[in-house]
């Protein structure tokens, strides 16, 4: 633990942004990192509480008193060998995980968690800059080669301790750069995509190979693959987005969430998008329908962009200012999450149903709305419109940000022909990741369905460890 009576004495201190009206004029990072005295000081913080809940909320299991301890007693190299036993990538969730962890914290009970989140970055962040982080190249090779399809989180932490225990493993990806969700998903000022590019180079020191642009199931038979390799991993994401089936869907000017925000990472990274496909939110006035993560990082990236308006709608309740941690702790709670996007200027609306898409000359102008009811019977919640709530907004971009349905379908999984579970995802469980074909394994959001990208990095390590002791009868290889 950290200082016995710390948490008596230092008041929790988090991370800052920098300006509202600074930070939308570009697409970096803009959070302002703690001072090493000051991270040290909140390591300080972590209690002695008997059972370290923050565990059971980390879906990786960090060991997140031992490193709260160590940086507190300036041993931050040590504090990274204990990171990086349990996350691959802490770089990725130090800046993009919501944090369960200090949901979990002892100290939330008084809405005072440790910043953990902000120490992990601040671990692994300092570790880069010293160049403490290098190659871990296995001593000898097994002779075994493992194809991993897709590139996100869960397919490269999979990768990375398939290498490092001596298989030969090729990643393929279909996108034109290697990342996934974590290249094309997420936006340039919540994650830079320098964090990724450094990790790409130290695995391909590790002996991982990537062949990006290489389409598995459409431009490469899927059961290639499995003729070639001794073991597949599928680790493709949960990409069928949820529609919207309302009349006026085909108008133009209508885009789900992962057709608009793609194309702004391309442009950061230097790439022209063509003007008869580039879909931008500049002098327009912008709806998002989808309360969640994409939803905001749709907010964040219109305004941007240099929308006039943008309003958010969700068809959920407002949820609680405040939870009842009485009752939730330490689970992930339900209430009301403000992110920095809405910060940055957006209208929210709960309670909403979008009843049609108005348009003029083929593109759209606008939404009908109405303002739904929720009851719960007999242990369901169901849904009603309210008569006389009808109304109208302005709109000439709408973005469809609901969430994901599945995996696609079409394609790799029709070749193969693996066993799916009833919401559609590749059947597999905990323990072996294996499908229902043989030699054929599945992780991530393609097996459990969309989720957080720490949840991705464990499954693909556990997968990694099952992989292993399928090859080669036994595996050391953490869990």
């Amino acid at each position: 633990m950290g200082k016995p009576t710390g948490f008596m004495e230092i008041a929790r201190q988090d991370r800052r942004y920098t300006l509202v009206a600074d930070r939308t004029q570009h697409y970096r990072e803009f959070v302002i990192p703690l001072s090493d005295e000051e991270v040290a000081r909140q390591g300080a913080r972590c209690m002695d509480c008997g059972i370290p809940y923050c565990h059971q909320g980390c879906p990786i299991n960090n060991i997140i008193p031992d490193w709260n301890d160590l940086v507190y007693q300036d041993q931050w190299r040590e504090a990274l060998e204990v990171l990086h036993s349990t996350n691959n990538f802490p770089e990725f969730t130090g800046r993009v995980c919501p944090a369960p962890c200090e949901a979990a914290c002892t100290l939330n009970l008084t809405d005072e968690p440790v910043t953990i989140k902000t120490i992990e970055c601040a671990i692994i962040d300092k570790a880069w800059a010293m160049g403490w982080i290098k190659p871990q190249i296995p001593r000898q090779r097994t002779g075994k080669q493992v194809a991993i399809v897709g590139s996100g989180p869960a397919g490269l932490a999979a990768a990375q301790q398939l290498a490092r225990v001596g298989h030969a493993v090729v990643v393929f990806e279909k996108a034109d750069r290697i990342g996934g969700l974590l290249r094309y998903g997420i936006p340039d000022f919540k994650m830079e995509k320098h964090h990724i590019d450094r990790r790409i180079a130290q695995m391909q020191a590790e002996g991982v190979v990537f062949r990006p642009n290489w389409h598995i199931g459409k431009d490469i038979p899927a059961k290639r693959l499995v003729e070639e390799f001794d073991a597949v991993i599928l680790a493709g994401g949960s990409e069928q987005p949820r529609d919207l089936k309302v009349p006026g869907r085909d108008l133009a000017g209508v885009h789900f969430a992962m057709e608009f925000l793609p194309q702004q990472n391309r442009r950061v990274a230097g790439d022209v998008v063509p003007e008869a496909s580039s879909i931008q939110a500049t002098g327009k006035h912008v709806v998002v329908i989808g309360g969640g993560d994409t939803g905001s990082d749709c907010i964040g990236t219109a305004i941007r962009q240099g929308a006039i308006s943008v309003t958010q709608l969700e068809i959920l309740p407002k949820p609680p200012e405040k939870e009842d941690k009485g009752v939730t702790w330490p689970n992930w709670p339900h209430k009301l999450r403000t992110s920095s996007s809405h910060e940055e200027g957006c209208e929210r609306r709960w309670s909403v149903d979008t009843v049609a898409l108005e348009g003029a000359q083929g593109r759209v102008t606008g939404l009908r709305c109405v303002e739904v009811e929720w009851s719960q019977e007999g242990g369901r919640w169901t849904m009603r419109r309210l008569p006389g709530s009808e109304f109208h907004l302005r709109a000439d971009l709408v973005l469809l940000a609901m969430g994901f349905v599945h995996p696609v379908l079409d394609g790799m999984l029709q070749e193969l022909g693996v066993v799916l579970d009833e919401r559609c995802n590749v059947k597999a469980n905990t323990l072996d990741y294996r499908t229902s074909v043989d030699k054929v394994f599945a992780a991530g959001d393609m097996r459990r369905g969309q989720s957080l990208v720490v949840w991705a990095i464990r499954e693909g390590r556990q997968c990694a460890r099952a992989v292993d002791e399928f090859l080669m009868g036994h595996s050391d290889l953490p869990r």
